[in-house]
């Protein structure tokens, strides 16, 4: 049985490759938790589940309750497979830490006053297993300077900036004036559940951002989730992700 589950405290900016948290199955084995999948956190009737991909949902056997409460947000896991469950598309898994993503819905365009209202300081968007859209989120690894602990980056989604494209989406950045430091990665997520779609169908979603070399822009190839009908509550800032709001 399990005694004890490691809730990771990343101070960001993190370099997320370097993560690594130490974790106690029982009292005789410890599990280094370098972080293994990325996942939609979804409380359930009874407990909660943890979206791994379109087919395939995880229930933790040693966690009955969610660490987020009622909230819906995306997190990074370690996990093992229960000696002899099953492995179809529901499957009990063992959760040895945990660590979630600040997870926020997107803005409507205000126009011209876009970059004065959001901001519009460089930010690069680095390519790794956790920058995803899937399972109607988009995930993002972020990489920028850094400079004082106690000042609030302000990354924000804007919808809306083409009426012809409504998969067209401006990633901005407020650094709130902590544009001295150290080039430092984070982690953030987004609910585009309230973009136009058919559960059933794949979308193409352009994304647009102001990097430190100019203009960029990515595509990504997203699905829903097929109960994504409404907006669930998504998660304040944890202490670990107090540089990013």
């Amino acid at each position: 049985m399990m005694n004890k589950l490691k809730l990771w405290g990343i101070a960001l900016p993190i370099l997320f490759l370097s993560v690594a948290a130490t974790s106690c199955l029982d009292d005789d084995d410890d599990v280094v938790a370098v972080p293994t999948a990325l996942v939609t956190v979804r409380p359930a009737a009874e407990g909660f589940t943890m979206q791994l991909d379109e087919n395939t949902t995880l229930v933790p056997a040693n966690l009955d309750k969610s660490p987020f409460g009622d909230k819906e947000v995306r997190a990074i896991i370690t996990f093992s497979e229960v000696d002899g469950g099953d492995k179809g598309s529901v499957r009990s898994v063992y959760l040895h830490s945990i660590d979630s993503i600040r997870t926020k819905m997107p803005d409507a365009t205000l126009g011209d006053l876009d970059n004065e209202t959001f901001g519009n300081d460089p930010i690069e968007i680095v390519r790794d297993w956790v920058t995803v859209a899937e399972d109607g989120y988009l995930t993002l690894r972020i990489r920028t300077v850094w400079g004082f602990a106690n000042v609030k980056h302000r990354i924000s989604l804007v919808t809306g900036t083409d009426r012809d494209n409504p998969y067209r989406l401006v990633l901005h950045h407020d650094a709130c004036g902590d544009l001295a430091g150290t080039m430092g990665d984070g982690l953030i997520a987004f609910n585009l559940k309230d973009l136009p779609h058919d559960p059933d169908e794949e979308v193409t979603i352009t994304l647009v951002w102001n990097s430190f070399s100019g203009e960029k822009s990515t595509d990504f190839k997203l699905k829903f989730h097929k109960s994504a009908v409404s907006a669930p509550a998504v998660a304040a800032a944890a202490p670990y992700t107090a540089s990013i709001r």
